[in-house]
């Protein structure tokens, strides 16, 4: 160490060792010890410190000691608040250190737009959905009694630690809070019925399926956690969004207004449509929300569900809300929440009993890796499939020709024919038609009015006090009988202004015996459409579980859906049966058995007794439902085709304009005089460009397909924000043609030898704050305390 060395702390840094303690250390742990363990936990985030401490004394000969970990654990958090230092030091190098610059560049494929592209219909999808692995337990002391025997309340242990995580994932539990409905009139109004988006129809039949549509439900939580999961928002590539963190609850509504709020205010010129597993509710509430709503229908936000999650909300919400009858969706299925929950949960065994920094520490440093390592890698890759899976689709047009032939369909604007005339039938189902329930209303006030005019006949009494009060009782009752033959005549008066009925109906009259059927017939009626609702529901999804191309965990969900729509079929089956006994002459009796026998709408022979008799309409037979879903695949595989040539376009737009941006500012910084920082903006460069060359590869492959429309050729881009400014010659014509790198002039940048790396780690090194250091150094003391915690409850984790 040299003499002139300021601090204890910097020195051992410079010599590649963090230390344990502030002041004199008598143990530290090398750089490259802890680089690897930290690229290591991010790969396999179950990997916790305890396992990486033993595994190291198992190399190295020596049995493992408790305090072994605590020491590993500090020196650890020391070198992670220096990486967050220099990275923040190379974002502001960048220019890249302003509020939500993340946000609006997350994806390249989502957000990086290029001059002369089309505009779509809904340019900006993206899915949110909550999380509950995430928990963390919320320390505190045991349960106590005073002098009196009384439970005393329990108090919290959590230290205080306002220390905050590098990046801007998060939103604050403040800003989430602003954006909730309190329980007065306010709320009321907004979850009340009636008032939402008309053209979106309401929820019910969805709620009694989706807990986290019931706030009552929702609002509860397991006492002892704090923290009880994640709500999270992607983008369709997978790219992290926003996260708010679920305190001491479920999946409220809350949680979603932050995010939306957030997301639409920053991309405020990008209309954002959002996934969602109870999409139908979410949107009506968003746009009754008094802060949320006039954002919202500004920004020309929409949400729907997902296409996996959509099978357990009802049909008629389906044909409403499922991706697949949405023009400009395309092919997007709204489900890559569960993807990434599939692997963030294996976080969930050390932030449980985490303090809240290191949990969220944990959590941030992952969505970093997520981002950066997984959703980048992955990129070019989904696109490719998805891009051959949509030439798949289109390839079978000639087949829905074949079929439009067979049904003797001519123009396929038919098909969306077949769909409202789908969507009509299912919402008559949901209530009474308003001519049937005028006329049998105007009949029953005719008959109630008919009753209060017929005379009431009395024999006196011969007890004269008898008498007297049975007289007072019954002038009473012929006033109350006036009363209400006055209120009767208003309201026939009123219903024969708004029925149009010329001349009043009278007993015996055509009119009024066809009224008088429907009165008898109204229960037996009610319970037939509420029975052919569920089974044509019913039957709509054995119809898609059976389909060629349903994937196995999709058809679970399917039977899932299936199994508890049963149950409701089951209570349906019943009432019909006992209104239909309850007629003259009754109706035939319909078993259980019966009802799953069916395969097809022609098959149910109740359907005759309906309202609507619809075993002859051609959306309901197999033929025209299979050509009607056939027609709008081909739609939305044909939207995703446009969808992806401009995607594409874009990936190959920000590879050359990144590549430029990260290099140029490489050499302005050695010519400032900060080879340093210039060496740590050259890392990040390779670091976050280090899948170009499979993009390129991989897009390459994908244009040999003559089906192919894409093109590799990059654009100009619309922000100016990549835009160079020249060092000494003349600036850049941005309408010069720059050739996208092949693939071997990026193997040979990635090319770069070990001890090269090493001597520019270590000169790199010296451009980091020594005072900064030294105050990292000042603060480690308190996080011994959470690392010993940490140990007690099972392990050290980070």
């Amino acid at each position: 160490m040299a003499r002139d060395e300021p601090f204890f702390a910097s020195g051992l840094v410079r010599q590649g060792l963090f230390p344990c303690t502030p002041g004199v250390a008598s143990v530290a742990i090398t750089t490259r010890t802890l680089e690897v363990f930290r690229r290591m936990k991010l790969r396999c985030p179950r990997m916790g410190i305890q396992a990486w401490v033993r595994g190291l004394c198992d190399i190295h000969g020596v049995p493992p000691r408790p305090y072994l970990g605590a020491q590993f654990s500090i020196a650890f958090d020391f070198y992670l608040a220096v990486l967050d230092d220099v990275d923040r030091q190379v974002r502001a190098a960048l220019g890249r250190d302003t509020p939500d610059w993340r946000l609006r560049n997350a994806c390249p494929c989502c957000l990086y737009k290029v001059q002369g592209e089309p505009e779509l219909e809904l340019p900006f999808l993206a899915t949110m959905d909550g999380n509950n692995s995430l928990k963390r337990i919320h320390r505190r002391t045991a349960e106590d009694y005073d002098a009196e025997g009384n439970v005393v309340d329990w108090e919290s242990r959590e230290r205080v630690d306002r220390r905050v995580p590098a990046g801007d994932y998060y939103l604050s539990r403040r800003e989430v809070d602003s954006w909730a409905i309190g329980d007065g009139e306010e709320a009321a109004k907004v979850h009340a019925e009636g008032d939402g988006d008309e053209d979106e129809g309401d929820d019910r039949g969805c709620a009694e399926r989706w807990h986290n549509m019931n706030e009552n439900e929702t609002s509860k939580s397991w006492g002892i956690y704090d923290e009880t999961g994640i709500f999270v928002a992607l983008c369709r590539h997978g790219f992290v969004l926003k996260v708010v963190d679920m305190v001491k609850s479920g999946e409220l509504m809350k949680y979603g207004y932050a995010v939306v709020a957030h997301i639409i205010q920053v991309l405020e010129e990008i209309a954002t449509t959002m996934g969602y597993d109870i999409g139908c509710k979410f949107r009506q509430l968003v746009m009754k929300h008094p802060r949320l709503g006039p954002i919202a229908r500004r920004a020309k936000f929409r949400s729907m569900i997902g296409a996996f999650h959509g099978t357990g909300h009802n049909h008629l919400c389906q044909t409403r809300n499922l991706p697949k009858y949405t023009p400009g969706v395309g092919t997007e299925g709204f489900e890559l929440c569960e993807k990434f929950f599939s692997k963030s949960n294996a976080l969930a065994g050390r932030t449980r009993y985490l303090s809240v920094f290191h949990r969220l520490q944990a959590i941030t440093t992952y969505l970093q890796h997520s981002d950066r390592a997984e959703a980048y890698d992955a990129l070019s890759q989904n696109i490719v499939n998805n891009y051959r899976r949509v030439l798949d689709t289109i390839d079978g047009e000639e087949s829905l020709r074949d079929a439009m032939r067979t049904l003797g369909v001519s123009d396929r604007s038919t098909f969306d024919e077949w769909l409202a005339a789908e969507r009509e039938h299912l919402e008559s189902l949901e209530k009474e038609p308003e001519g049937e329930t005028l006329e049998m209303e105007y009949y029953q006030k005719l008959a109630a009015e008919l009753r209060q005019d017929a005379f009431v006949h009395v024999r006196p009494d011969d007890n004269i006090a008898d008498a007297a009060k049975a007289t007072r009782q019954q002038e009473a009752r012929r006033r109350h009988i006036f009363e209400l033959a006055e209120k009767s005549l208003e309201a026939v008066m009123y219903l024969e202004s708004r029925m149009g009925v010329a001349t009043r109906w009278v007993p015996g009259d055509e009119k009024w015996l066809e009224a008088q059927d429907l009165v008898s017939k109204r229960r037996y009626q009610r319970a037939l459409d509420t029975l052919e609702k569920l089974v044509v529901e019913r039957l709509s999804e054995l119809w898609k579980m059976n389909l060629t191309g349903t994937g196995f965990k999709l058809r679970r969900h399917i039977a899932k859906a299936l199994q508890s729509r049963s149950k409701a079929v089951r209570s349906a089956l019943d009432a019909y049966n006992q209104a239909a006994a309850a007629l003259d002459p009754p109706r035939p009796q319909l078993s259980w058995d019966a009802v799953v026998e069916y395969g097809f709408l022609s098959e149910f022979e109740l359907l005759k007794f309906s309202r609507r008799d619809i075993r002859r309409e051609p959306w309901a037979m197999p033929m025209g439902r299979a050509a009607m879903d056939r027609d709008f695949g081909l739609r939305r595989a044909k939207e995703m085709v446009t969808r992806l040539n401009m995607e594409i376009r874009r990936l190959v737009t920000h590879i050359r304009d990144e590549e430029a941006f990260v290099g140029h500012h490489v050499e302005r910084l050695r010519e400032d005089g900060k080879p340093e920082l210039a060496h740590q903006v050259q890392l990040y460069g390779r670091e976050t460009g280090r899948f170009n060359t499979l993009h390129h590869l991989r897009l390459t492959k994908l244009i040999k397909d003559k089906r192919c429309t894409a093109s590799l050729t990059p654009g100009i881009a619309v922000s100016d924000e990549r835009k160079l400014q020249p060092l000494h010659g003349p600036q850049l014509d941005e309408d010069e043609d720059v050739d996208m790198p092949d693939a071997a002039t990026h193997a040979n940048n990635a090319d770069v030898s070990d001890s090269e790396d090493d001597s520019e780690h270590d000169e790199g090194l010296e451009d980091v704050d020594e005072e900064g250091i030294a105050n990292c150094v000042d603060g480690i003391l308190r996080l011994t305390v959470d690392a010993v915690d940490g140990r007690n409850h099972g392990g050290v984790g980070l």
